[in-house]
């Protein structure tokens, strides 16, 4: 649950012209830094463009992240980023954010169980699980949004999974060989 002011309402951060973020709860002005330590802490804030009142969290929590990655603390391969790119446009566009919400809330979920199986070194290959559940995830997702979808799976797309199980095989195994 994240942390919200007295009145249960979200912490309001003023942005104005001159590029200053100003905590409205704490009556100081603040950085993008600041901003992400609230996102660390699970403080709940909403950032208003000080002129127009338009909401422009979506904007500063991006913004952030291009900060983050900017600064060797890279997260992102540049092969999700050109997917991601590449979706923008896609007929994909609309099914992305519910599908990326649902996998992270899937992960903070087992975020406990992933960091105890690192512990152990890999032993139990919990990101074959995730990539499972992921793919289990996708396909139920398609199952609403194209009924039948899963029924009409042709041996092509059966062999297509076997490669990409094969796949992930020997990416653990590389992830294995990596952490000896």
């Amino acid at each position: 649950m994240a942390k919200r002011t007295a009145e249960g309402e979200p912490i309001i951060i003023k942005k104005y012209a001159n590029r200053r973020l100003y905590n409205t709860d704490t009556s100081s002005y603040i950085t993008l830094d600041d901003l992400a330590v609230m996102v660390r802490e699970n403080v709940d804030f909403q950032v208003l463009d000080a002129k127009s009142g338009d909401d422009i969290t979506h904007t500063i929590l991006t913004q952030i992240i291009v900060e983050e990655e900017s600064h060797g603390n890279q997260m992102l391969p540049v092969s999700f980023l050109r997917d991601l790119i590449s979706m923008y446009g896609n007929s994909m566009q609309s099914m992305m954010p519910s599908y990326l919400e649902a996998s992270m809330v899937n992960f903070r979920k087992n975020r406990d169980q992933l960091q105890a199986a690192f512990a152990k070194g890999l032993e139990a290959n919990p990101l074959a699980k995730i990539a499972e559940a992921n793919l289990k995830m996708m396909q139920n997702a398609a199952e609403v949004l194209i009924p039948g979808a899963r029924k009409s799976a042709k041996p092509d797309q059966t062999d297509e999974l076997a490669q990409m199980r094969q796949q992930m095989a020997a990416m653990q195994k590389k992830l294995d060989d990596l952490s000896k």
